[in-house]
């Protein structure tokens, strides 16, 4: 009877029991260790119970920070959706006129309303005097064949000697006369700068000076080179010599205070360097890139 007493399960797992574990016996060691294993797990499951998942608690969103996400990400993707649509209309815009000749432009509208008309006919590049072209290039933008759109030489010149002195190049006046409004303003400056590269990229050089010269301004309500040759001179843009083309050219910045048929001694003396300018450009090569 002592023996089967001592036999039966007890609830303690007395430590003298592991103490006479034989580690020579391995069956002896696991009958002993096994009953203690198991009530030594027991006692830690009944312990640490486990929350069940029902009961855990979600997250809490606050109300007020979750209204005010809302909007903003609306606002978001509403601002990205439409610099987008900005974009690809400008983008379309530029292709657009690499091929297409502008039909009028903001300027020669708001002046044909003033004026109740203008006088301007478009004409192609071929049928223009070299002397014009190279007289333009010459007077405007001597290095317009070297830039990309912006002549930086000319931009730190003109910081240097202050705001009288212009630093817009043709590729610069075309965007502006094509495309924006006149005057000056920090939004067509900015507008102006963005879409110059564009211009740049997508028409050749020939294209940005044949577009410059049908839609300068040579007179009030006299806009093109056609146009001014007749109404300076009386004879067709092929046919202007290079003193009438050099005399175009020098108008150019104050086409409405000077005259080319009429030249004051500040237009004389202009004409005479922008004479002498495209004869340079001619033979350093800087016409290149417009004349075939």
């Amino acid at each position: 009877m002592s023996i089967l007493a001592s036999a039966q399960p007890s609830n303690k797992c007395p430590t003298e029991q592991l103490e006479t574990v034989n580690v020579t016996a391995p069956s002896r060691a696991w009958g002993l260790t096994c009953p203690c294993v198991a009530w030594l797990w027991f006692r830690v499951a009944k312990t640490t119970k486990k929350k069940p998942a029902a009961s855990r608690k979600p997250k809490k969103v606050v109300p007020e920070l979750r209204a005010s996400i809302r909007p903003l990400r609306w606002v978001m993707k509403w601002v990205f959706r439409a610099g987008l649509a900005v974009v690809a209309l400008v983008l379309l815009a530029v292709l657009f006129y690499s091929v297409v000749n502008p039909p009028t432009t903001p300027y020669i509208m708001s002046e044909a309303r003033r004026l109740d008309g203008v006088d301007r006919v478009w004409v192609p590049i071929e049928e223009v005097s070299p002397f014009m072209a190279r007289s333009v290039v010459a007077a405007e933008d001597a290095n317009f064949c070297n830039h990309w759109g912006f002549d930086m030489a000319a931009i730190r010149a003109a910081l240097n000697e202050g705001s009288g002195r212009g630093a817009s190049t043709i590729s610069q006046q075309v965007v502006k006369n094509a495309y924006l409004w006149q005057g000056r303003s920090w939004t067509r400056k900015a507008l102006e700068a963005l879409m110059t590269p564009l211009v740049e990229a997508f028409w050749s050089k020939r294209r940005i000076l044949e577009v410059y010269l049908n839609v300068a301004e040579f007179d009030e309500g006299v806009f093109g080179v056609e146009a001014a040759a007749r109404h300076y001179f009386g004879v067709g843009p092929e046919n202007l010599s290079a003193l009438q083309a050099a005399r175009l050219a020098a108008i150019l910045p104050d086409p409405k205070g000077r005259s080319a048929s009429k030249p004051s001694a500040q237009v004389r003396r202009r004409t005479k360097a922008i004479i002498s300018g495209a004869a340079t450009i001619r033979a350093d090569g800087r016409a290149a890139c417009f004349e075939h």
